[in-house]
């Protein structure tokens, strides 16, 4: 059914209402309501502020510009709504609209439900409702990760604002990591001038004009902090900075030296991604410079502090000898009990100021304050932990909940983990876990979805990895529904048609028909829409697609010479974008390293060139520990020739001793070959590729050369030789001629 409404009748049903997330209480009436010269009634701050909330985004969406009046017929005004503090009623009927709220956070709310309706009416009317509605959850969350990465002041409003529209409440901003330091602290400003700033490995560290070095990176003045926190709480948005402690700590440690765990410290961030082993020490120094940091984080943000705790790699505590002798004196078991104590001690400073302290499940070792919140990051394993102890948590849990996971099998993903995460997958996670006693799930304040950076170059990948999972989220925070994915699809379209009206960003990838072709004269297509939404359908006749077209229900046997379209569609109502294929033999002889199969399953990523390519930077699909592609069933029938598209890229990976683990074989030429070996991986060798040609650009390049006559259908594993690990060596696409 499609979710763009027209006048409404007494039949419609909650599941119609274009409505995300979901309201706790949907009751349908007789009627509808038009809009199109209605007035709004406030009286107070709050009241109007929920106006201008209701007025702003009818501006964006093109709707009408809505003006006050002391009897106008949408009303805002305070009263009781069971449910909490942003509870709220709205009630829609022939004569007006009136939203009641007890607090200004549920007023804005109201507010937004009513937007909603609009944003998706025709002929500017609305149904006739009655809406009571609160959240399941208190901590509706999205961490945005700005070390890795720093995104400009005006993106981050744009962000919170979004999510203010889907009713998330809590903005996590991570602040502070190996890679930059990003929050100006007037008492230690090499933390800005040494630690915000870092030089990109590879190509992308030099300019291309003149060869020198280039730095990448940047900081929030507090003014721009103050500007943020202020923006963010007049969307009822509440922002949680993260200062990450003891490791993940290199920036801090190259801008002062004097931290460090070890006596040969680095004297810039880091430009690899990974768990670097650089620690925080635990000297009565450190913590008051910790201490000090910390007033200026508190005067900056009026809530809790989040001190990370994550990925703590112990190697430099355990070669310290003063760092052991400590652990000694204060009666630690070990290294793990000395972050607990560290945790803790920065956590009663916190108290004493009136603070929360926020960590990952890792300060679960530690006597942290009672009133600590625990994030669970190892799946739901340390929210379990946490609430049978009597602690609040917030499940923010890895994998599932991780927005750098690919959302689709599709090439044209944004880089990130190459673990699929499709957005049916994400709706399904449950917030209940069920080790949990109904008493023991009180202390489960909510959920978060976390984008960390590393590969998340711009906001543009951002936009495509927050959006639509963070308004999945939304669903799953506010509404805590019995999971139907087929209902909460529409819902979701229709989210997507008022992103569209206000020019706003999201991952479309996941509506575009994905194609598998097989065969040799006639040619056996396998269709599907990663996002499991609507209707596909198919024309063969060089159209496109329509509704009225034939649904897809089975693979398709075509002509060399035909012309393919796809789409899918929400009854009359079209889903992503056409794709398009003309059927021949191009579409059997050349293969992305996207559609092959990776050899191993070690450390899969998507990673974006370090150089353009004809100004563009490609995305590559490759295992870090094992460069190595297989091609099912490649057609070998009169090939004499290979033509690959390659890349070559930094090593910056961080991933200890495992670096002893990459191996290749011994290249015949200075600039090794690209191998193709038939069958398996350790099978004959039919073609052996120089690289040398590829090895003049720092995006990718063309290398050619002959494979050994083959006959019928074999499997192609390609690999690398090279004496070292750096530069590195990627395939991005394999033709046979």
């Amino acid at each position: 059914m499609s979710l763009g409404m027209t006048a409404a009748t007494s039949s419609a049903s909650a599941a119609d209402l274009p409505l995300l997330p979901l309201p706790a209480s949907v009751q349908m009436q007789k009627g509808s309501f038009s809009f199109a010269h209605a007035r709004i009634t406030a009286s107070d701050a709050g009241e109007r502020a929920a106006g201008e909330r209701l007025r702003f985004l009818l501006g964006r969406s093109h709707g009408p510009m809505l003006e006050y009046s002391r009897a106008g017929n949408i009303r805002f005004r305070r009263g009781p709504a069971t449910g909490g503090s942003e509870a709220y009623r709205l009630s829609v009927a022939p004569a007006g609209v009136e939203i009641t709220a007890p607090t200004d956070a549920g007023l804005y709310y109201g507010a937004e439900t009513l937007w909603q309706l609009m944003a998706s009416s025709r002929r500017r009317r609305i149904p006739a409702v009655k809406i009571a509605d609160y959240p399941a959850f208190s901590w509706r969350g999205l961490m945005l990760d700005s070390a890795r990465h720093i995104q400009p002041v005006s993106y981050i409003k744009g962000l919170i604002d979004r999510m203010a529209a889907d009713k998330l409440n809590v903005l996590h901003w991570h602040l502070t990591d190996d890679q930059g330091w990003r929050i100006e602290i007037d008492r230690y400003p090499r933390l800005t001038s040494v630690g915000a700033w870092r030089q990109e490995a590879g190509a992308a560290g030099f300019d291309p004009k003149t060869g020198k070095p280039v730095l990448y990176g940047g900081y929030y003045s507090k003014k721009q902090i103050r500007e943020i926190v202020t923006f963010a709480r007049a969307h009822h948005v509440a922002v949680v900075p993260e200062i990450d402690v003891p490791g993940h700590a290199t920036a801090m440690i190259a801008a002062y030296p004097e931290l460090a765990s070890t006596p040969n410290p680095p004297k810039t961030p880091s430009h690899d991604w990974g768990i670097l082993p650089n620690l925080l020490n635990p000297s009565d120094g450190t913590f008051k410079f910790l201490e000090n940091v910390l007033d200026e984080v508190m005067e900056l943000f009026p809530g809790s502090i989040h001190l990370g705790g994550d990925e703590a790699v112990k190697d430099q505590w355990k070669a310290n000898a003063t760092i052991q002798a400590k652990i000694k004196a204060l009666g630690l078991k070990d290294e793990d009990a000395l972050q607990g104590w560290f945790t803790a001690r920065l956590g009663d400073y916190l108290a004493k100021h009136g603070r929360r302290l926020v960590g990952w499940d890792e300060i679960l070792g530690g006597k942290v304050p009672a009133n600590a919140l625990v994030m669970s990051w190892h799946g739901v394993d340390g929210a379990v932990t946490a609430a049978k102890t009597g602690r609040d948590t917030v499940l923010a849990a890895s994998p599932v909940l991780y927005l750098d996971h690919m959302q689709s099998a599709s090439g044209a993903e944004p880089p990130g983990r190459a673990e699929i995460i499709d957005w049916r997958q994400f709706y399904q996670f449950d917030p209940a876990p069920g080790a949990l006693t109904a008493e023991q799930r009180r202390h489960v304040l909510g959920l978060q979805a976390n984008l960390w950076t590393e590969h998340a170059r711009t906001t543009a990948y951002a936009d495509r990895m927050i959006w639509p999972r963070s308004a999945i989220l939304a669903e799953l925070a506010w509404s805590n529904p019995k999971k139907d994915w087929s209902e909460f699809s529409l819902r979701l379209v229709s989210a997507m048609q008022r992103w569209r009206e206000m020019g706003e960003a999201y991952d479309q990838t996941p509506l575009e028909p994905l194609a598998n072709f097989t065969g040799s004269e006639a040619v056996t297509v396998a269709i599907q829409l990663p996002a499991s939404i609507g209707t596909l359908h198919y024309s063969t006749d060089g159209s496109d697609a329509s509704p009225t077209s034939p649904a897809y229900d089975a693979p398709l046997t075509l002509k060399s010479g035909t012309v393919l379209s796809a789409q899918a569609f929400d009854g009359a109502i079209p889903i992503g974008v056409p794709k398009q294929w003309r059927i021949g033999p191009a579409l059997l002889h050349t293969k992305t390293a996207s559609e092959m199969e990776l050899c191993t399953n070690a450390i899969q990523l998507r990673l974006e060139d370090d150089g353009p390519t004809a100004g563009k930077r490609l995305v590559h699909w490759v295992d870090v520990m094992h460069p190595c592609w297989i091609w099912r069933g490649a057609p070998l029938d009169g090939v004499k020739h290979l033509v690959a598209e390659v890349g070559e890229m930094p090593f910056n990976f961080a991933i200890g001793d495992d670096i002893n683990k990459i191996t290749f074989r011994p290249p015949a030429t200075p600039a090794g070959e690209l191998e193709v070996r038939r069958n398996s991986c350790d099978g004959p060798l039919v073609a052996a590729i120089p690289l040398e040609a590829a090895t003049h650009t720092s995006g990718d390049a063309d290398v050619s050369g002959p494979i050994s006559p083959q006959a019928g259908a074999h499997d192609l594993c390609m690999t690398f030789t090279q004496r070292g690990i750096d530069p590195y060596w990627v395939l991005d696409r394999l033709t046979l001629q």
